[in-house]
């Protein structure tokens, strides 16, 4: 049964937050700003927050900067996820993962179905990790993010959730670059 244990330390976790967008200034964008305002309820850190174009080298600059960053242990993206033509956070993403976390794009279509049924066939959402940094891709709606925090990361970003999470996890990503 998932489940918080408390008997185990809160660990908060370095988050920086990626929206993708040819019009959003940070006054207007409230779907990063519903991700900057769970994150921090939840008790973790804000490490950086940006706001890019749809442009693939644009986004992929921006994520390999935070992989670099030994004070982001994961990015939240939010925006170009559908299937337009300047929808191309899925290709930058693809272009600097290691390993693809495909259940997190599985579950949250199932988590979206629930609320607007067949349309969430038209979300590419997607997370992988690089160079130890957990990556996730959310849609760039406010609601999409909330349930993607709501539903799978406030409990996979928490240490203490079980039966198992991402946290515990994070002292062996980097296992095969030693």
């Amino acid at each position: 049964m998932s489940k918080i244990d408390g008997e185990r330390a809160f660990l908060p976790v370095h988050i920086a937050v990626l929206t993708i967008s040819d019009s959003r200034t940070l006054e207007d964008d409230r779907s990063g700003q519903t991700l900057v305002d769970r994150i921090t309820a939840a008790g973790h850190i804000v490490a950086d927050r940006k706001i890019v174009k749809d442009e693939a080298d644009l986004i992929a600059d921006q994520f390999r900067a935070w992989i670099a960053d030994p004070g982001v242990d994961a990015v939240i993206s939010t925006g170009g996820t559908g299937i337009t033509g300047r929808d191309v956070t899925p290709e930058a993403l693809l272009s600097v993962v290691e390993k693809e976390i495909p259940g997190f794009g599985e579950l949250f279509r199932w988590v979206s179905y629930q609320k607007i049924k067949t349309s969430t066939i038209q979300s590419r959402a997607m997370a992988g990790v690089a160079n130890g940094t957990y990556l996730f891709a959310l849609p760039g709606s406010p609601g999409a993010c909330k349930d993607g925090w709501d539903e799978i990361l406030k409990d996979q970003l928490d240490a203490r959730h079980r039966p198992c999470n991402f946290v515990e996890l994070m002292p062996r990503l980097k296992e095969h670059l030693v």
